[in-house]
């Protein structure tokens, strides 16, 4: 393992910046200087403090807050928390009470008087000691700012435990685009490396304002102490942390952990014992045929899956009238499997996208490329290829599982050769290399599976070569894509909002749902259908970020945009003449400058409304458009909405979405259904579904533990039947979906580097025993704990 020794290393543990810290929080928090002094002690406040206990391998290089005098507490800002100093043996630490089971986010900020300057490190970061005294581990989000933006990342603190944890502000992992969500550990130290989630990664450094830390989206309050906040650096970091990281299984080469393979013999007899285990789990006694409750009431039967209210909560009923409570796990195909290889081709030789596509390239399969352009095959990144240990030829059996993207959202390339690990298994623990009986065995393992966890349903994206199997329900999904105009709503993560207002986009919507309807052939067995997922409808954050679509669009010319002609149509017909217009907004304008496009620099009470009124135009013409379809092309299946993010949503939109669905559905990647973000169901009061849910840990071998991070595969149960009971308890949902099947690949997802351990399965098929027995738990008392007598 080659170690680079950092240029920054120093034996010397250096004084707090400034002089003896007596006077203002100023001299602690403001001042630049990186001198170094050899102390035995500082004194803060009076009182002999050690500064910190160091791991042999870190620098200490500057005192950021300390705790120790009062003065300090003047910068912290607590939003729905509440924190005092409490002595603690010989010093003082921050107790922070997060009120977070009534309040959807809870946070304190730590505020730098004036901007933290850690700029000439090559490698610095912030560290921070934190205990956790509660017996349940607790999720943390944490957010380092400079004066404009922000880098956000994500850790878990241990049940019972005291550890250090850092933040990288400058270094390697920020400064190479690798392709991977959150990069292996390169620092050389002790201390837990927080997990990268998004944001800006090259902060001004001379201009460091303030550490957030957040709890979000939790059932209970939490309670935690911080203490000695400061800068680090290593004395010395893995030079080749990227090299050789994965083995010939897509495993971590470099971490033992439990459940590894290390031969195709050990992968083949687990998979016997596993297949062996199947045959002797019988499936729940009180399940109907489509696993509906067989014990509880019959309501009418209509052959196909719908909504109905039964003891005042929404329930979906199933085709032979049974109440039916949908507990699935999305993502079950080969899309997402592949990661990026670092090799690409001549792109004269790949198939180009067409307007005409119906799925797109991230939902496909493998999408191998024609054995016309293998011959061009080139490297062009060896950053990747550097990080497999090894490939297989073309030629060889294992070489089918080859793919290619044409394109990505995040990556070192732009495009490139892509390669399924977890297919490469599949074919070693089935001894199988013939594509069509790899598929059959596969599909018939995973729903043997699904039968002996006690699952009722797949959730979304279930690959469409389950959907006559007549086994399992399932949801079908499509995507809207094609070449019909979009517009933003300024934060468009994914990509732009479709303009349902072009005649384009009802074409392409009946293009696509023509085809999920020749897919399913009116099968019973098909609860409903989602379609699209996760737009940047808006956010509530701010006026513009909740009335983004409608803002960016005014601003946009009717000549060109059909979203804006309908607005500009719709305040004709409200207000009449320009006069009254300009009187509500209290603006000069003529309808041929609006229809040409205006900005506007401030919004009152009036135009508030109006951007409300449009938005709900834009919202309804699309939920209306879709569903109007869905009713042509499939009417005895459900419209099960847009899988609105959590993120991604205003009540706008919700309203429109409840008026046009059969089914509300959310991704919420939180602890459970908790009381402050949930309000609105009340108001909205419509079914509804958590279209995905995860959790994951880095004990697993991978590198981030996905967007809810538990502390281990243990605490990942547990953490799933906490989440899963909320939902069941709610009297709104009527089913929730864990996303996903199959972990992310070590390297990352070629679409987007995300790289969780967020499966039920590893890369090697194998299933993880204690999600799985949790999972048993709250589906064996799924309907009792749902319907029965409390």
């Amino acid at each position: 393992m080659p170690v680079q020794i950092s240029n920054n290393a120093s034996n010397k543990v250096r004084i707090f910046c400034g002089s003896l810290l007596l006077g203002g929080v100023s001299t602690l928090l403001g001042c630049n200087t990186h001198s170094s002094t050899e102390t035995e002690s500082d004194k803060v406040s009076g009182n002999v403090k050690t500064v910190v206990s160091q791991a042999n391998n870190v620098n200490f290089e500057r005192m950021l807050f300390d705790f120790e005098n009062t003065e300090q507490l003047q910068n912290i800002i607590a939003k729905n928390a509440q924190f005092s100093q409490v002595k603690n043996d010989s010093n003082n630490v921050l107790e922070v009470n997060f009120q977070s089971e009534v309040n959807y986010k809870a946070n304190i900020t730590l505020k730098a008087t004036s901007p933290w300057d850690v700029s000439g490190h090559q490698n610095v970061a912030i560290a921070v000691d934190i205990t956790n005294h509660a017996d349940a581990s607790t999720p943390l989000y944490v957010k380092a700012f400079d004066q404009n933006d922000h880098q956000s990342r994500s850790t878990v603190i241990p049940a019972s435990s005291s550890q250090t944890y850092y933040i990288v502000l400058s270094g390697d992992e920020l400064d190479q685009n690798t392709g991977i969500r959150s990069n292996p550990k390169y620092w050389l130290t002790d201390y837990q490396q927080i997990e990268w989630r998004g944001g800006k990664k090259d902060l001004d450094l001379h201009h460091i304002t303030a550490v957030e830390f957040q709890v979000g989206g939790s059932l209970v309050d939490k309670h935690l102490s911080f203490d000695n906040v400061r800068l680090i650096t290593p004395k010395a970091v893995i030079s080749d942390y990227l090299v050789g990281l994965v083995d010939q299984f897509g495993q971590n080469a470099k971490q033992a952990f439990n459940g590894k393979v290390n031969s195709v013999e050990q992968l083949q007899q687990r998979s016997a014992q596993e297949i062996a285990q199947l045959k002797k789990a019988p499936r729940l006694a009180d399940r109907s045929q489509f696993n509906g409750w067989v014990d509880g009431p019959k309501l009418e039967a209509t052959g196909y899956f719908r909504v109905d209210k039964y003891q005042d909560k929404w329930t979906l009923v199933d085709p032979e009238g049974y109440l039916f409570f949908s507990n699935g796990i999305a993502n079950i195909r080969m899309a997402n499997t592949s990661t990026i290889t670092g090799y690409d081709f001549d792109p004269a030789l790949i198939n180009i996208k067409l307007a005409t596509d119906l799925t797109p390239e991230d939902s496909l399969g493998l999408n191998q490329v024609d054995h016309q352009a293998l011959p061009s095959r080139k490297l062009e990144s060896a950053l990747r290829s550097d990080m497999f240990s090894w490939l297989p030829s073309y030629d060889e059996p294992l070489g089918q599982n080859f793919g290619y993207r044409r394109s990505v959202h995040t990556g070192p390339v732009p495009s490139g050769e892509t390669f399924s690990f977890y297919r490469a298994n599949l074919q070693r623990k089935f001894a199988e290399n013939d594509p069509k009986k790899l598929f059959e065995k596969w599909k018939d393992i995973t729903i043997n599976r699904m039968h002996s966890w006690g699952f009722t349903s797949f959730g979304n994206w279930v690959d469409p070569g389950y959907y006559q199997m007549n086994r399992l329900p399932y949801f079908a999904n499509g995507w809207i894509i094609g070449d019909f105009k979009t517009v933003s709503s300024g934060n468009d993560y994914w990509s732009p909002l479709p303009d349902p207002f072009d005649p384009v986009f009802a074409a392409r919507a009946k293009a696509t749902i023509a085809q999920i309807a020749a897919e399913v052939n009116n099968n019973p067995w098909c609860v409903g259908v989602f379609i699209d997922n996760e737009k940047s409808w808006g956010t509530m954050n701010s006026l513009k970020g909740q009335y983004g679509i409608v803002i960016n669009t005014l601003t946009r010319s009717a000549d060109e945009s059909p979203a804006k002609a309908a607005f500009v149509a719709a305040l004709r017909d409200k207000y009449s003449t320009i006069e009254s217009l300009n009187r509500a907004w209290q603006q000069q304008l003529s309808w041929d400058e609006i229809a040409q496009g205006i900005d506007l620099p401030e919004v009152n009470t009036a135009i508030e409304a109006d951007l409300s009124m449009l938005l709900s135009l834009y919202a309804e013409a699309y939920f209306k458009t879709v569903s109007t379809t869905l009713k042509q092309y499939m009417p005895n299946h459900l419209y099960m909405g847009a899988r609105f993010a959590s993120w991604g949503m205003t009540p706008e939109v919700r309203a429109a979405a409840a008026k046009y669905a059969d089914v509300m559905s959310y991704n919420y990647y939180n602890e459970g259904i908790d009381k402050g973000f949930w309000r609105f169901l009340d108001e909205v009061d419509r079914p509804s579904i958590i279209g995905e849910f995860h959790n994951g840990a880095v004990d697993s071998g991978l590198l981030h533990p996905g967007l809810v991070p538990a502390q281990s595969q243990a605490d990942r149960g547990v953490m799933y039947q906490d989440y899963m009971r909320s939902v069941i308890d709610n009297k709104y949902f009527v089913g929730a979906h864990w996303f996903q099947y199959i972990d992310s690949p070590l390297t990352g997802r070629a679409y987007d580097g995300e790289n969780y351990n967020v499966g039920f399965v590893s890369v090697t098929d194998q299933p993880y025993t204690e999600l799985v027995e949790a999972a048993k738990v709250v589906n064996r008392e799924l309907y009792q704990r749902r319907f029965g007598e409390q």
